[in-house]
C-alpha cells in the first residue's frame, strides 16, 4: 500500500464504482520525498480505470505533517507533478500538526482542501474564503471532534465545506444516507447539507477535470 490505508488504489476504485460512487479522489499522505513516485503510482491506476470502466478517479496528494512554512512550496510542486487536487492534513485534535499548518493551507490558492482543521479559528476560515480553499467536514471518528465548530465558523467566513470519508479501508466509504448523517450531525441545515454534497462537491470534480483534461 502506498499510505496508511488497506486498499491498493485500484481496489479502492473498483470498491467506489460497487459502492455506485459517480467520481473518486484519491489523496495519498505524503511529504516532498514520495511526492513524485506516490502521484504517478495514483495516477497509473486512475487512468487505468478511466480506459477501461469510464470512471472519474482523480490523483492527489494529502501534504500529511510537513512543515507549515513549506506548505506553498509543496503545493505548488504537487500541482508541477500533475496532482489533480491538494489536501493539506490540518491541525486534528487527535494529531500533533504543527500549529500555522491550518492558516498555512488556508492562505494558498493552490491548496484545494484543508482537512479536519480540528479547532478553526476566524482567520483561517476567511482566508479560505478569499482563496477558494474549501474546508473539510470529515466522516472520520477522532478528526470530527471539531465538525461542529468548522461549521459554525466557516458559515460566518463564508467559507464553503466539501465532505471527506477519509476512507482507509472498505468500510469507510459513505453511502449517501451517511453522509447526510454526518453533514446534519454537525450542525448544518438539510438545504447546506444538499449544498456540501451535490453544488460543491460538482465544483470540485469541475476544476479537477480542468486540470487533467478528461
Amino acid at each position: 500500500m502506498l499510505g496508511d490505508g488497506v486498499l491498493s488504489p485500484i481496489e479502492l476504485i473498483r470498491r467506489a464504482i460497487v459502492a455506485g460512487y459517480g467520481a473518486l479522489g484519491i489523496s495519498e499522505h505524503c511529504g516532498l520525498g514520495m511526492m513524485e513516485r506516490l502521484l504517478s503510482e495514483v495516477r497509473a491506476d486512475c487512468e487505468l480505470a478511466h480506459k477501461h470502466w469510464g470512471f472519474l478517479a482523480l490523483p492527489g496528494v494529502e501534504l500529511t505533517h510537513v512543515p507549515a512554512g513549506a506548505v506553498a512550496e509543496l503545493a505548488a510542486e504537487a500541482r508541477r507533478l500533475g496532482a489533480a487536487f491538494v489536501v493539506v492534513h490540518g491541525e486534528s485534535p487527535i494529531e500533533p500538526v504543527e500549529p500555522g499548518t491550518n492558516l498555512a493551507a488556508a492562505c494558498c490558492p493552490e491548496v484545494d482542501i484543508l482537512a479536519h482543521p480540528g479547532l478553526l479559528d476566524e482567520e483561517t476560515a476567511a482566508a479560505a474564503a478569499a482563496n477558494g480553499v474549501f474546508l473539510e467536514i470529515t466522516a472520520k471518528f477522532g478528526h470530527n471532534a471539531g465538525n461542529g465548530r468548522v461549521v459554525e465558523i466557516a458559515r460566518r467566513a463564508g467559507a464553503r465545506l466539501l465532505l471527506g470519508s477519509d476512507a482507509h479501508e472498505p468500510g469507510h466509504l459513505l453511502s449517501h444516507d451517511y453522509a447526510l448523517t454526518v453533514l446534519l450531525g454537525a450542525g448544518l441545515s438539510p438545504e447546506e447539507a444538499s449544498q456540501v454534497i451535490e453544488a460543491n462537491a460538482r465544483e470540485m470534480l469541475d476544476r479537477c477535470l480542468r486540470r487533467i483534461g478528461w
